[in-house]
């Protein structure tokens, strides 16, 4: 440790002053509590130090005493995570909570309402209070639920628009109207036809004449269908939180008609409780077995109308039923015209875990299969629902999709 020092001091000799202590206060927060008496360290830092010496200090789990300790005191905790969001933004806060729930076992201190009103909420600490909810006092319930219905929110605010946009009844750009709504005007064609009325005092186009997109009508039972049939085993937990959210936007949109199906061994159909996202969630069952086979089955038995159906299957495709069965089914649902999509993942965290050779075999018969963020999933259902090329549209979207095997 000395060596350190003298190395960092003889680097920095020339340095101007403030430089070098800044240097020293770098040093000082990497070597940790043994140079916590050092003058180098402002209150502050001290504070920072101790907080991050909890979780990083090479300490004992949380049942021991001393260093590394946050004990099971819920003001102690919220004291340490009020230091925590002080000091890092909030998504580093959210992967020093992450790394406190496996290091220092903080999801016991879930059962507790205090701690639950102090965290740093997101898309996977939804995951866990879903999967604990069953054994949490009924107060901590209450508050977890207005944890999750905050998460909820801000991600329904993230996704609904664009959602919205991308899959809401198609514009019939063959035809145009003059009486059209705002959200179809063509400005191009109606800026062109309206250039004489140049108000030059107000540098504008003032339009006279509305140029705009004809709408198509369409009728209830031509209406496209979409089922989400949503692995709900441990692996999957922010794939079925983001897949419940979409549900819900897509009920709401009166161009499509959309049913959401869990899965692991048994089988929750959670299609009449898309008004409200949050229940949808209580409804989740995360962890258990997998039993796709089962699953798809149950979707099959619900199609009434092949050519307009659209199953996007959201799995790892870890099988633990019939796989025979399984790709069988799968290939009389494409022979038939349902628009069966497979996706391995629908979340942040990049291409995942998954049964490849299964993954294979789907592609052969003729499902697409590859990993999704929320960000792209909008795009990717508006592209099945005209019936486009959805390997192309992955493919122009840099996404790597699994291939057949010859």
């Amino acid at each position: 440790m000395v060596q350190v020092n003298e190395a960092v001091a003889g680097e920095t000799s020339t340095e101007p002053a403030d430089k070098k202590r800044e240097l020293e206060r770098r040093w000082q927060l990497i070597l940790g509590s043994e140079n916590e008496s050092s003058g180098a360290l402002s209150a502050d830092d001290q504070r920072l130090m101790s907080a991050l010496n909890v979780l990083y200090g090479g300490a004992e789990p949380d049942n021991k005493k001393g260093r590394g300790s946050l004990s099971r005191s819920a003001p102690k905790v919220s004291r340490w995570l009020g230091d925590i969001r002080e000091f890092f933004p909030s998504s580093v806060v959210q992967v020093v909570q992450r790394d406190a729930f496996e290091r220092l076992g903080l999801k016991q201190m879930l059962m507790e309402p205090e701690f639950l009103a102090a965290i740093e909420a997101d898309i996977h600490l939804v995951a866990d209070l879903i999967s604990l909810r069953h054994v949490m006092p009924e107060k901590t319930l209450e508050t977890a639920r207005e944890v999750i219905a905050r998460v909820v929110d801000e991600l329904m605010a993230r996704l609904e628009k664009k959602t919205s946009e991308s899959i809401r009844g198609a514009l019939n750009k063959s035809r145009r109207t003059f009486r059209p709504r705002f959200a179809d005007i063509d400005w191009p064609r109606t800026i062109g036809a309206n250039l004489r009325h140049y108000q030059a005092e107000y540098q504008t186009v003032i339009p006279e004449k509305l140029i705009g997109f004809m709408r198509q009508q369409r009728r209830i039972t031509d209406l496209d269908e979409v089922i989400l049939c949503v692995d709900q085993s441990g692996s999957m937990a922010t794939s079925v939180v983001y897949s419940s959210i979409f549900a819900a936007v897509m009920a709401s949109i009166p161009a499509v008609t959309t049913k959401l199906v869990c899965f692991d061994t048994a089988i929750v159909d959670l299609t009449e409780d898309l008004q409200d996202p949050v229940s949808v969630l209580f409804g989740v069952q995360l962890g258990g077995g997998t039993d796709i086979n089962q699953a798809v089955a149950y979707c099959e038995s619900k199609i009434e109308r092949p050519g307009k159906t659209h199953l996007v299957l959201i799995t790892d495709l870890y099988e633990g039923g019939n796989a025979e069965e399984l790709k069988q089914r799968v290939s009389n649902l494409v022979q038939q015209g349902v628009n069966v999509i497979t996706l391995l993942a629908l979340s942040d965290e990049g291409r995942p875990s998954y049964d490849a050779a299964l993954a294979a075999e789907f592609a052969t018969l003729g499902s697409p299969v590859f990993a999704c963020t929320p960000d792209q999933f909008p795009d990717l259902m508006a592209t099945a629902l005209k019936r486009e090329d959805v390997l192309q549209w992955a493919a122009e979207m840099d996404i790597k999709c699994v291939r057949g095997e010859e």
